[in-house]
C-alpha cells in the first residue's frame, strides 16, 4: 500500500484473472464487488454524442475556454487532472469533445447521478477495497486498449481552495500508468473563475508527459504529474492529503466543547 488504507475482498479474483476475461465475465465481477449499485457498462457508451450536445448547452452557465487541446492526439491516452469543482469532467469534455471515462467514485451511483454516470461509461471505484481498485484498473486498461481516453483526478476529493493543488494519492494512478507504459499522458488544469455573472472554466491540456517508467520511482512519477498541474493552472502546492485538510478545517470550526 502506498499512500492510503486498504482491504481486501476474500476470493476476488487477481489482476491475472480479469485480464484473461471476456469484457462481459469482467463486467459480470465488477456488478458483484458493487452490489446494489448499477455501474453500467465502464468505458462504452451509446448516448455520448447526446451527452456531448446537452453539455453544450451548459455554455449558458458555465464559459469555457481551453488551451494545447492540439497537444493529444486522437486515440488512447491517460489524462490526469486536478479536482476543485463537480463541474471539472463535464467541462474538459465541453472544451475537448474528447469521449472520456474516469474514475468515479462508487458512492455517486448511489444517488441521484448514478444514471449519469452509469450510462456515459464511466468506472466506478470503491476507495480503500483492493479488489474493486484491481478491477477498476482493469476496466481503465480495456478502456485504452479500445482507443479511448481515461481520466483520474489523483487527489481523491475536491480540494477546498480553487487555486490550490492538493497532495496526489499514488494508489490508482501510479498503477494505471505502470499497466500502460505506451499510453501517452496529459495533465488536464483547471481553474474557475466569475465572468459576467458566469462560471468560467479556463482549461488547460499538456504536452505529452516525459516519463520514464524504468527508471522513475513511484514519487519521481508522481512528482512529474504534480508539477505538470501546477504549472498548466498557476496553481499553490500544498503537500497534503485534501480529504485531511477538509476535516481539520471543520474540526476547527467547531464550536469549543462539540
Amino acid at each position: 500500500m502506498r499512500d492510503d488504507d486498504a482491504v481486501s475482498t476474500e476470493g476476488a479474483p487477481s489482476r491475472e484473472t480479469l485480464s484473461a476475461m471476456s469484457y462481459d465475465e469482467a463486467l459480470a465481477v465488477g456488478q458483484r464487488l458493487n452490489e446494489g449499485i448499477r455501474i453500467g457498462r465502464p468505458g462504452r457508451s451509446r448516448i455520448w454524442p447526446a451527452a456531448l450536445w446537452s453539455f453544450g448547452a451548459l455554455r449558458l452557465k458555465v464559459a469555457v475556454e481551453c488551451t494545447g487541446a492540439e497537444h493529444a492526439a486522437p486515440g488512447a491516452a491517460i489524462l490526469v487532472a486536478n479536482h476543485q469543482s463537480t463541474w471539472d469532467p463535464v467541462v474538459a469534455v465541453m472544451a475537448t469533445r474528447w469521449h472520456v471515462s474516469a474514475f468515479t467514485k462508487a458512492e455517486w451511483y448511489d444517488g441521484p447521478a448514478a444514471l449519469f454516470f452509469s450510462t456515459l461509461g464511466q468506472i466506478p471505484l470503491r476507495r480503500g477495497d483492493d479488489a474493486e481498485t484491481d478491477w477498476a484498473l482493469d476496466m481503465a486498461r480495456r478502456t485504452l486498449e479500445s482507443g479511448m481516453k481515461v481520466g483520474i483526478y489523483p487527489e481523491g476529493t475536491r480540494g477546498p481552495d480553487r487555486d490550490t493543488l492538493y497532495r496526489l494519492h499514488q494508489r490508482v494512478l501510479v498503477p494505471l500508468l505502470r499497466d500502460n507504459p505506451d499510453v501517452p499522458v496529459h495533465t488536464i488544469a483547471t481553474r474557475f473563475s466569475t465572468r459576467d455573472r458566469r462560471d468560467l472554466a479556463q482549461v488547460t491540456v499538456s504536452p505529452r508527459l516525459e516519463l520514464d517508467l524504468e527508471a522513475m520511482s513511484d514519487d519521481d512519477l508522481t512528482r512529474v504529474v504534480r508539477d505538470s498541474l501546477v504549472a498548466g493552472g498557476g496553481l499553490n502546492y500544498v503537500d497534503e492529503y485534501a480529504f485531511r485538510v477538509k476535516r481539520q478545517r471543520a474540526q476547527g470550526a467547531r464550536p469549543d466543547g462539540a
